[in-house]
Parts: structure tokens; C-alpha cells; sequence
């Protein structure tokens, strides 16, 4: 009963510096580019390891909401293109996540160059304008506003956490998965 107690004012206080963290928060620009790089590096480093496997490996279910290597692979594309139509302003095209973009070759084909459109559109962040608000619906359709920071700070998380989901499924598979931490990633690209 003590630790049940415990736990719930840890989870009140938490909520409260959440709170408070997001009230006064702010992050550069140059932040921002750096962790979208991170995404371009980690996310080109997970297809190529995917490319590696035999379709029928890509393809094996693995019990989880999108299922495969292909369709987690696919679940981050989809999600990249959502938030990049969103915060530039477009109306986002039906599903959230249609039956082409589940094929390997589609991402082959058209994720890098749209992580580039998103590194393009990065460029111009400057430490003002990544406190704008962004006003558009959520996949349910209700309206919402949030700040170009959290916005992107989302999207490089989300992504990671899919990413992560596929390097499990190829340790599953006994192949060995790149390294994709964000601390990877600052040595190899430290000057």
C-alpha cells in the first residue's frame, strides 16, 4: 500500500515538472537540424540492413502492430509524411498509411527524398520560429495546435522507437543491427 503511494506522488510530481518543462522549454534551431540529421543517418542505416534481408524475411510477422520489418519501416515513412504535410500546411492524402507504402521497394524509392524535403524545410528554423504553433487535425480529425519544436522532436522520436522495434526483429532473426544510438551518431559525425 506504502510503495502504491510512492508511486502515485513520483507520477504527480513528474506531471508537474512536465508541465512546467513545457511552459518555459525552448531549443534552438541548429538542435533541431542536428537530431533530423540524426534520423536521416539512423533511418538510412536501418534500410540498408533491411535491404540486406530476403523478402520473405522482411516480411515475417512478428506479432507486433505493424508487423514485419517492412511494415514498421513503413509505419515511420508514412508517420515522417503526415507531420512534414502538416507543418507545411497540406492537407494530408486519406489513410495515414496505404497498402503501397508497404512495399520495400516504395520506401527505397521515395523515403530519402522525403527526409531530404524535411531537412530542406529545417534549414530555415531559426530559435524564433521554432516556438510557431502549428494548428491542423490528428488522425481522428479533431483540431490541435503544437510547437514546431515539439513537433519535431516527436517525429525524430517516433521514429527511433520504430527503429528500434525493427533491430529487434532482426537480433530475433540472428542478424546483427547497425548501431543506431544518438550517441553513435555524435561520435561518428563529431569534427
Amino acid at each position: 500500500m506504502e510503495t502504491h503511494r510512492l508511486n502515485r506522488g513520483l507520477l504527480e510530481n513528474a506531471s508537474n515538472v512536465v508541465r512546467d518543462t513545457f511552459r518555459f522549454m525552448t531549443i534552438s534551431g541548429e538542435t533541431l537540424r542536428l537530431h533530423w540529421e540524426y534520423t536521416i543517418w539512423a533511418s538510412a542505416r536501418v534500410m540498408k540492413a533491411a535491404s540486406e534481408l530476403t523478402p520473405e524475411e522482411r516480411e515475417r510477422n512478428f506479432g507486433t502492430a505493424d508487423k514485419s520489418v517492412t511494415g514498421s519501416l513503413a509505419h515511420i515513412f508514412a508517420a515522417d509524411r503526415v507531420w512534414l504535410n502538416r507543418i507545411q500546411g497540406s492537407i494530408n492524402p486519406g489513410a495515414f498509411i496505404s497498402p503501397e507504402d508497404r512495399d520495400f521497394a516504395l520506401l527505397e524509392r521515395e523515403w530519402a527524398p522525403l527526409l531530404e524535403r524535411w531537412k530542406q524545410w529545417a534549414a530555415g528554423l531559426t530559435d524564433e520560429s521554432v516556438l510557431a504553433k502549428v494548428a491542423y487535425h490528428d488522425l481522428k480529425g479533431n483540431p490541435q495546435s503544437t510547437a514546431l519544436w515539439q513537433i519535431v522532436l516527436h517525429v525524430v522520436n517516433h521514429g527511433t522507437h520504430h527503429r528500434g522495434q525493427v533491430s529487434g526483429f532482426l537480433r530475433t532473426m540472428g542478424k546483427v543491427p547497425p548501431a543506431l544510438d544518438l550517441i553513435a551518431f555524435y561520435r561518428e559525425n563529431a569534427a
